[in-house]
Parts: C-alpha cells; sequence; structure tokens
C-alpha cells in the first residue's frame, strides 16, 4: 500500500520559499499518487486473466496480483513514470505558496 498522506503543513501558505524537506516529501506523494493510478489503471488488463494451466498460478496469482501489480507501477514511476507526478507536484507547491 502506499502513503498518500501529506501533511497539512505541507500546505499551508507561506511567504518563502519552500524548504528542501517539504519539497522532497512533497516530490515523493506525487510520486506514490501516479505510481497508485497506474496501478488502478493496470488492474482492468488483469482481471480476465486466468491463471489456470500449465504455467498458471491459481489462486496464490489471484490473491497476489494486486501486490504485483503495486510493484510494477512503482518500478514504472521509478522509470519515468507517464508524466503524471510532475503536474501534481507542481499543484501541491502551487498549494504550498498559497497561489492558484
Amino acid at each position: 500500500m502506499t502513503d498518500l498522506t501529506v501533511s497539512t503543513d505541507l500546505l499551508r501558505p507561506t511567504t518563502a520559499a519552500p524548504v528542501a524537506a517539504n519539497r522532497d516529501k512533497i516530490k515523493d506523494t506525487a510520486r506514490a499518487f501516479e505510481a497508485t493510478f497506474i496501478s488502478q489503471m493496470l488492474k482492468p488488463m488483469f482481471d480476465g486473466l486466468s491463471t489456470d494451466g500449465l504455467f498458471g498460478g491459481g489462486q496464490a496469482e489471484e490473491t497476489w496480483r494486486s501486490f504485483m501489480l503495486d510493484e510494477m507501477a512503482k518500478t514504472t514511476v521509478k522509470a519515468g513514470g507517464i508524466g503524471l507526478s510532475g503536474p501534481v507536484m507542481s499543484e501541491m507547491l502551487k498549494m504550498q505558496e498559497g497561489r492558484r
């Protein structure tokens, strides 16, 4: 499971430039959001997939599939993602600075 929580301190308007630690937390949150989005987009691709047969994983594969999708999504984000975390991070930074 990914943690998408952000401290309200990160989103409080300030006049000063964001502190590097807050910026890193926002970046991590934006990437976690992108990973969750990708995981949810991959899920329908595997819903109708049969796990029976010679090389199927059976009930265990079906049970652990959500974890596999989460890891696939995290790996995709680490490799550059689909370009969602950048705009999400920008909007979060705007919220922090009190701009719209």
